[in-house]
């Protein structure tokens, strides 16, 4: 039987498309796949430098211990700020302030370079939020969680690594590992990666607060938890 000419050409022209689509289903199988290996290998360095990081000061304080000496840690470089009260009562310069610090409802959280502008400024508005340091469990917690990024406008859930590669790829930030690592050590485009990142939108902490107007120095809530911090946002992540 023969077949006519124009449909010979179309079964011909729709096979080179069927090879074409299969080979870039396996190019783009592939590039995933080697993109993916190099995700778990930049993850793994990083925890290897938290880990050799951590023996680091162990060992520091051993030997100051064994000296007579005393070890001071170094100065933590982010903080974390959560706001714990809302609009009532509130000065207009605090308004401002919470404004600038991308806290405009509470239970929202930001992080912030530790130096001496922004700390005025948490200082400034201390009755209206605490602050303090995270561990990296909270950190990754946090942002596996509750992470969301600012993409065209819009509040978008950390679903996969494309849309922080598409964002941050040019600064060397390419998935969720990368984009932690730069907050928690202040990298050199915190800033970038701290203004893709939507300010968190906590729950009410688990077991309810103490005194919101008391400072937490003297058994309240509002001010500097340092390092205890973490407690409290793992009751409200």
């Amino acid at each position: 039987m023969v077949v006519p000419h124009t449909i010979a050409k179309k079964r011909d022209r729709n096979e080179k498309l069927r090879l074409a689509l299969i080979k870039a289903r396996v190019l783009k199988r592939r590039e995933v796949t080697l993109k993916r290996r190099g995700f778990i290998k930049r993850t793994a360095r990083y925890y290897k430098e938290y880990e050799n990081k951590k023996k680091e000061l162990i060992r520091l304080d051993r030997q100051a211990k064994k000296e007579g000496n005393f070890f001071v840690k170094p100065e933590h470089k982010v903080a974390f700020v959560v706001r714990i009260r809302g609009i009532n009562k509130i000065d207009p310069k605090s308004r401002t302030i919470l404004k600038l610090l991308r806290l405009h409802q509470i239970h929202n959280g930001v992080f912030i370079k530790v130096n001496k502008a922004t700390m005025n400024m948490v200082r400034r508005v201390e009755p209206y939020v605490t602050y303090g340091y995270l561990s990296l469990k909270t950190v990754r917690d946090l942002i596996y969680k509750r992470g969301h990024v600012k993409f065209n406008g819009q509040r978008i859930r950390i679903q996969d690594n494309d849309v922080i590669e598409n964002k941050l790829g040019r600064y060397g930030i390419r998935c969720i590992e990368d984009l932690i690592h730069e907050i928690y050590t202040c990298g050199r485009n915190f800033k970038r990666a701290n203004n893709f990142l939507w300010p968190f939108k906590l729950s009410s902490p688990r077991g309810g607060y103490v005194k919101k107007g008391i400072h937490f120095q003297e058994g309240g809530d509002y001010g500097n938890r340092e390092e205890m911090l973490s407690q409290f946002v793992a009751r409200m992540n």
